[in-house]
């Protein structure tokens, strides 16, 4: 696994805390009794002798309960996007639609079982890729992309931008742009500065509208292993929040899987009632 070592005793603290920043539809049909009590995310037999409904088959399988189906993307995008001048910031998206957008950062973790459980699951991601984390193996990331997720810019090599002088905030946003696009054939709209640190400074705004990305990306909460990290006071989810979540594995999350990981955070959106939509389907790339 390629990981960066901090030597700030306050950013250690931080990304402990945030990561890098730090019930079924009608008619579904519910899981087995052995997928019930089986921990989120971890594979149980599918419900034999019954005819499941698309999808639930999938979901039992990894001991989960389907989320409720999100609703058509609106044809009149929450936020827009333009070529030019400065980009916004934004860690929540304006929707009535009960539905939360989940992203993912880094690479580090690279488990085959978690492009099976997307697979089987087909919830929406999008991913905010470091360069010197994922050029190990960029292929691993292309069956996710091949489902529809979107590949987004999370800088080169992880640093603290506030600490870099311009030419090298723009440097590590540039360079990352220019590798992901060539990897992916798509260049990142999207790009989200480690630990969220300098989102709201004119010198990384400076650096990502020269480099390509037309806005930047922040979130509400963040998955910690088995529960979420709320910035709200009321540790609810609200319709439109970005949730920030991680590629590690069990070096990272004592000792849990990146699919049990993933399984209890979807067992926190289902218990709040909220699907999950995709949130490129709520932005308005510029046009002309």
């Amino acid at each position: 696994m390629v990981r960066k070592t901090y030597g700030l005793v306050a950013l250690a603290i931080l990304a402990a805390v945030t990561g890098c920043g730090g019930g079924g539809g009608p008619g579904a049909s519910a899981p087995s009794s052995a997928a019930a009590s089986a921990p989120a995310g971890t594979p149980s037999p599918a419900p034999s002798g019954q005819a499941a409904a698309p999808g639930v088959a999938g979901w039992a399988k990894w001991g989960l309960t389907p989320l409720p189906a999100a609703p058509a993307a609106p044809a009149d995008k929450p936020i827009k996007l333009t070529r030019t001048g400065p980009v916004p910031v934004f860690s929540e998206v304006p929707t009535h639609d009960k539905v939360v957008f989940v992203t993912i950062d880094d690479g580090a973790e690279k488990d085959p079982r978690f492009v099976e459980m997307l697979t089987d699951l087909k919830v929406p991601v999008s991913m905010f890729l470091t360069r010197d984390i994922v050029k190990d193996d960029y292929g691993y990331f292309k069956p996710l992309q091949a489902l529809g997720n979107h590949i987004h810019n999370h800088t080169a090599d992880h640093p603290v931008m506030s600490k870099l002088s311009p030419d090298r905030q723009k440097s590590e946003v540039c360079d990352t742009q220019a590798a992901l696009t060539q990897q992916y054939g798509t260049a990142p709209l999207l790009f989200r500065p480690p630990y969220g640190d300098g989102a709201n400074t004119p010198a990384v705004n400076s650096a990502v509208q020269q480099c390509g990305p037309r806005a930047i990306v922040l979130w509400r909460e963040s998955m910690q292993i088995h529960d979420m990290q709320y910035q709200a006071t009321d540790k609810k989810l609200k319709p439109g929040d970005i949730i920030l979540a991680h590629f590690r594995g069990p070096k990272d999350l004592k000792g849990e899987t990146m699919t049990a990981m993933f399984g209890e955070l979807l067992s926190r959106i289902q218990e709040q009632g909220f699907s999950v939509a995709r949130l490129e389907d709520y932005i308005q790339p510029p046009t002309g």
